[in-house]
């Protein structure tokens, strides 16, 4: 993990759970495992303010614990690096739940991950305590939470193993995929009983089963969205279509976090599910010609690889998640340097290997400028440098070197993901910067909006409600405004880096060998 990733951690834990939890998270980030003593030791903060703080984290699945190789009586803390991330895309998670279930689905999401863990019942009751339940009954918030684990959004955490022994001072836990996604027992009569007071959460029959988000369901559908709109995007509607029903065929067979390759897919298979579940018309129709499409594009998300059953098809995950992260940075480069550097970018990928003056010819660039150009890139590291010496004649002759350039494909992603790292961090500081610098004035603004919608709600005067208002002066209503621009335009910064860094990390997962943390349950 580099140095920016860690602070861009840091500053994202201090933004959600405070200092203390801050200091935690990066004590146990520069070590891979650490006892309480040792965190309150490096922290300087007392054994209970660590221990509240761990517990926080740990019921959000950032911190996991083991026990002990040397004292199995002392559990050890490791840190989740790669999930603090999934912080920022709480919102994005919610939006999809949204766009699948409805307000009702939102709801639940938006307090499951405001709780971190909790059991169906908390969940429901939450809710319903909260939302219209009018509109929407007990039952459908009680259905849609089902179905939202059947569509595994939803994951069921490690249950206790109560012990009889009373010298058990770790905590153990029953791990088994089976039950991953089993339905728990919701007694809509007893919820309804305990928001009355009447009873307790302990007589619940949940009580047992801990739920939280499933945050690789998510990216699952983030990933698929991201292939198909870039589909959408070159060739059209009807073939964007046409993947979205191949990766629901694939998903039937594959893991979706295989890395490479899917498992193969006939022609047959195709053509009978959207026979089945599409009302395109003309897809079905010219089927054979969007298949064909899908194969000869130069993104290359689907290949041919036999004639069996009207043919064999597999997604290329590596392939396709590699035109796209090259895609991004070719964009990267055409913003900060010039079309003609992304030119010469692509020039260099394509040949592989290519000395200076072959350059500017295959690119077609004066001598001069390629030059500049290739300097800026490699400056900047996404080009490299190989030197092949080939030896003088003669025993005494010196060594005559060739340099050539090429792209080191894994370092310029990596590095790219260094920057949107430490992009990413500077709009976080920024942000709270600018909330921090004119707190007084976003402080007094939410007051006096607070107090013109009492003021409405009692019928007050017009007149006297613009005399209210009229308390806050024109140069601070400019100043507020554009501070809330700047946050706005801040915030969209954070949501297209955000973006950009999920990109650039499937494309580790799928183009690489490194650990992702990505997996079907974690």
């Amino acid at each position: 993990m580099s140095a920016d990733y860690a602070h861009l951690c840091s500053a994202i834990v201090e933004q959600c759970f405070g200092k203390v939890s801050q200091a935690v998270s990066d004590c146990l980030f520069s070590a891979t495992t650490r006892t309480l003593s040792q965190i309150a030791n490096a922290t300087k903060f007392s054994r209970k303010e660590v221990g509240l703080a761990l517990s926080v984290l740990i019921k959000f699945r950032l911190v996991c614990f083991e026990a002990s190789k040397l004292n199995p009586f002392v559990p050890e803390y490791s840190l989740r690096r790669l999930d603090i991330l999934c912080l920022l895309r709480y919102p994005r998670y919610i939006h999809m739940v949204q766009t699948k279930y409805g307000n009702v689905g939102a709801s639940i999401a938006e307090e499951l991950i405001n709780a971190g863990s909790d059991t169906a019942s908390a969940i429901l009751i939450k809710c319903l305590s909260e939302g219209d339940t009018k509109a929407d009954g007990a039952e459908s918030y009680r259905n849609t939470f089902l179905q939202m684990i059947t569509d595994h959004y939803i994951i069921k955490r490690p249950e206790l193993i109560l012990s009889e022994e009373q010298d058990e001072v770790m905590p153990k836990f029953e791990s088994n995929e089976c039950d991953y996604f089993r339905h728990p027992n919701i007694d809509l009569q007893l919820i309804e009983k305990i928001r009355r007071g009447e009873a307790t959460f302990a007589e619940a029959g949940d009580s047992a089963m801990i739920w939280n988000i499933n945050y690789d369901r998510f990216h699952q559908d983030f990933r698929d969205s991201i292939m198909i709109d870039s589909i959408e995007r070159k060739l059209g509607e009807n073939a964007s279509e046409c993947f979205r029903f191949i990766l629901k065929i694939m998903y039937k067979t594959t893991d979706p976090w295989q890395r490479k390759l899917s498992n193969q897919i006939t022609f047959v298979d195709i053509k009978q599910t959207i026979e089945k579940k599409s009302n395109n018309l003309d897809l079905m129709k010219h089927l054979d010609q969007y298949i064909s499409l899908l194969t000869d594009d130069s993104l290359g998300f689907l290949r041919r690889v036999g004639d069996m059953g009207g043919g064999l098809y597999v997604v290329d995950m590596e392939h396709a998640f590699q035109s796209l992260a090259f895609a991004c940075i070719e964009s990267v480069i055409t913003e900060r340097f010039s079309s003609k550097a992304a030119r010469i970018f692509r020039v260099i990928r394509f040949k592989k290997f290519i000395e200076q003056e072959d350059l500017q010819k295959e690119a077609m660039i004066p001598a001069k400028e390629a030059k500049s150009l290739a300097y800026n890139l490699f400056q900047e590291q996404f080009i490299h440098v190989k030197a092949i010496k080939k030896a003088g004649g003669g025993g005494n002759g010196l060594a005559k070197a060739f340099y050539l350039f090429q792209i080191k494909e894994k370092d310029s992603v990596r590095m790219l993901l260094d920057i949107c790292y430490k992009s990413l961090y500077n709009t976080i500081e920024r942000s709270n910067f600018e909330k921090n610098e004119h707190k007084g004035l976003i402080e007094k603004s939410q007051r006096l909006d607070s107090i013109v919608e009492t003021m409405k709600e009692r019928g007050e005067s017009d007149e006297y409600i613009a005399e209210i208002v009229e308390t806050f002066t024109p140069p601070e209503v400019e100043i507020l405004n554009k501070v809330k621009h700047r946050i706005k335009t801040l915030s969209k910064a954070e949501l297209t880096m955000d973006q950009t860094i999920f990109l650039l990390q499937m494309y580790q997962h799928h183009c690489t060998i490194l650990p992702t943390g990505i997996g079907k349950y974690k």
